[in-house]
């Protein structure tokens, strides 16, 4: 025991409990004092001590709490050996649990994916989709796991924007609006038109095939629990209810999960213990039968269902065009492993996913045309443990490369299987003379406004599209033997479809598509099309040192972020805190969001205490640099989701540090020393 106190840096408590009331419980059954070394691995650090996640008691990050838009004073969380960060303390739990097992990196995100599902639903689940890379640390190598979701064989170019068949309606529930594609968006959604084949599962299954080490059947455990028992619905989720009640309550598996009894029906609220026990026969379901569970038998059939009715069967039912997805598509479903798109940056080299997501493309280009800039010199000022304040130059710089990028992603980017690049390949896109002239035309003194898309002579001119939604989330983790996984998950907007099978809600992935088949300039990549996988934005990014013969190092960092198109630029912002700033893993990842798609609308987030938002910012000096420099800036909220780690030095000895969102309900855990 002395050895034990003088360890110790303050009063000890192991689960809110005083040291002796450890050591006086376990002798009572048997153990000794030796079993009460502290042991804060999967532990949130509390000035208490050690406190479980999900235990109820002070300090505990799982209680619920309102949501907010960002949650002052996170600190960066050290680990030695192994980390996970989520988006939620329960998912990060688990992942966290079945890495202190023993357990891969893989093995986690399957544990990690299956709490998200019941505990952040409006986010992800088994009825989305999902891209993971993967750093294998013996073989060095980087693989792209594909669980993109998938249009039915049947599908149409006109699938999104016509009930077909010589009907050339929107589909049904009528849209509100004028009658255009973005005010259809709200129609299809709900129809059964917007549901894509879920892929998240089938890829977990084939990433697990490859470098899980415990079994498949072990890592539900956490998920099976948490839907029998019950969790408390966090501040996030009873705002998603809410926020989506109308919606819901089409679908009567949805009215009866979440909201009260006829005839109010209302959303059941913050703090309310919440059991899903559809979700938890699901979850045996998989543990016991594989990914086969879900695209074939009974769930399978449960999903065709919902996507082929022609009604609702909830409280406010409407009729509802029906999507045209079969068992065969179900059953016919593949994940797919893929190269990633990997290129220098500086002294770096950074690896993202390929298509049909359009994010590797787009955050290698816009790093390569950063690389032309002294970046490093245009960091924050007044850097706190918030990030600081981004430099006017900096913002300005960072913008405009997004401006270029995104134009060349809304021209040129789908799935690959169907639409092929400029060239055939990422190589035009990403050539280092290239992004060259596209840097060149960045002005220090004005901002280009809207970008035109670069020019490959030769490759068939072609329509625009910017499409896609922003219900999504991503994991960031490393196992004890330095395997690492960056996972982008979603089911497309808030609560996806709005319609539940089987305990679990189905995406709306497939309004990713462009609406429209073509426009004046011509045929649109993004069209929608048989068997075709939607245009994402998603951005799982790991970066590696770069050897002196150009090939990648150790591993350096591994982030994403939800966010819809805008994850791109919560990739670059987090990445160049990081690797051009010095900044800590949670400083990048709390920074002030910041960025530009292809508008003249340079984003800057409000929500952050260091930008001054009142008066659409008229007082903030970022914001009014950036206005003399012609840019449009809003200073709306910005709700990323970015979980990061970056490798460094725990103690002395090599670890790991890791940052969540302060954004979100996100929480890093690991072996903390």
């Amino acid at each position: 025991m002395p050895l034990l106190r003088a360890a110790l840096p303050r009063p000890f408590t192991l689960a809110g409990l005083p040291l002796f009331a450890v050591c006086a419980a376990l002798a009572a059954c048997g153990g000794n004092a030796d079993d009460a070394v502290a042991d804060n691995a999967c532990a949130r650090l509390t000035d208490g001590g050690a406190v479980v996640v999900g235990s109820g008691l002070p300090g505990d990050p799982a209680i619920p709490e309102p949501a907010s838009g960002y949650r002052l004073g996170l600190k960066p969380v050290s680990a030695r050996n192994y980390m996970v960060v989520s988006a939620n303390p329960l998912a990060s739990q688990a992942g966290c649990q079945i890495l202190k097992s023993g357990g891969s990196a893989v093995d986690a995100a399957v544990a990690v994916q299956a709490v998200l599902g019941l505990v952040e639903p409006q986010s992800s689940g088994l009825g989305g989709g999902a891209f993971l890379l993967h750093y294998n640390a013996q073989t060095k190598a980087v693989q792209a796991y594909d669980g993109r979701e998938q249009a039915p064989s049947a599908a149409t170019p006109d699938y999104l924007r016509y009930i077909g068949g010589g009907n050339t309606a929107y589909p049904l529930p009528t849209p509100a609006g004028t009658a255009s594609d973005g005010a259809a968006f709200a129609g299809v959604r709900a129809s059964g038109r917007s549901v894509g084949t879920p892929g998240a599962v089938r890829m977990l299954e084939l990433a697990h095939r490859d470098h899980g080490k415990l079994a498949w059947s072990q890592l539900f455990g956490s998920g099976v629990k948490l839907a029998t028992d019950g969790f408390k619905i966090s501040g996030r989720l009873a705002d998603a209810i809410a926020a989506n009640r109308s919606q819901l309550l089409v679908d009567a598996e949805a009215t009866a999960l979440y909201f009260g009894a006829a005839p109010d029906y209302a959303p059941k609220a913050l703090g309310t213990t919440l059991t899903n026990p559809a979700y938890a026969a699901t979850l045996n379901a998989l543990a016991s039968g594989g990914a086969n569970a879900l695209y074939t038998g009974p769930i399978a059939q449960a999903i065709v269902d919902k996507i082929q009715a022609t009604a609702g069967s909830g409280p406010n039912a409407v009729a509802l065009t029906p999507g045209l997805t079969t068992m065969t598509d179900l059953a016919n479903y593949q994940a797919v492993k893929r190269e990633p798109v990997c290129t220098s940056y500086r002294r770096w080299v950074v690896c993202g996913m390929p298509p049909p997501s359009s994010g590797g493309i787009a955050v290698a280009q816009v790093l390569g045309i950063l690389e032309n800039y002294n970046l490093p010199g245009f960091g924050p000022t007044t850097i706190d443990a918030e990030g600081g304040k981004p430099s006017v130059m900096g913002v300005h710089l960072v913008a405009e490369a997004e401006r270029l990028a995104y134009a060349d992603r809304n021209k040129y980017v789908a799935d690959t299987d169907f639409v092929p690049l400029p060239g055939g390949s990422t190589a035009a896109l990403l050539s280092k003379d290239y992004l060259r002239t596209r840097a060149s035309l960045i002005r220090f003194d004005r901002s280009m406004g809207t970008a035109a898309a670069g020019e490959f002579p030769g490759f068939v001119p072609q329509g625009s599209s910017d499409a896609e939604g922003r219900g999504t989330t991503h994991m960031t983790i490393v196992d004890r033997n330095g395997n690492v996984v960056v996972m982008t998950t979603t089911v497309e907007s808030s609560m996806g479809s709005w319609r539940m099978a089987r305990g679990f809600l189905l995406n709306n992935q497939l309004t990713d598509f462009s609406f429209s088949p073509s426009d004046a300039a011509g045929p649109i990549a993004n069209r929608v099309g048989p068997l075709k996988r939607p245009r994402s934005s998603m951005a799982p990014t790991l970066v590696f040192e770069r050897a002196t013969d150009g090939s990648r190092g150790a591993f350096v960092m591994g982030t994403g972020s939800p966010g819809g198109a805008t994850i791109i630029q919560f990739a670059v912002k987090t990445l160049v805190g990081v690797l051009d700033w010095g900044l800590d893993a949670q400083q990048a990842t709390s920074m002030v969001n910041f960025g530009a798609a292809n508008s003249p609308t340079t984003g800057i987030g409000g929500e952050h205490p260091n930008v001054i938002a009142t008066n659409n910012g008229a007082t903030d000096p970022l914001v009014t640099g950036l206005r003399a420099l012609g840019h449009t800036v809003s200073v709306a909220a910005q709700s990323s989701g970015t979980s990061t780690i970056v490798r460094t030095t725990v103690g002395g000895s090599p670890g790991y540090v890791g940052g969540a969102d302060p954004r979100r309900e996100g929480l890093a855990l690991g072996d903390t020393p």
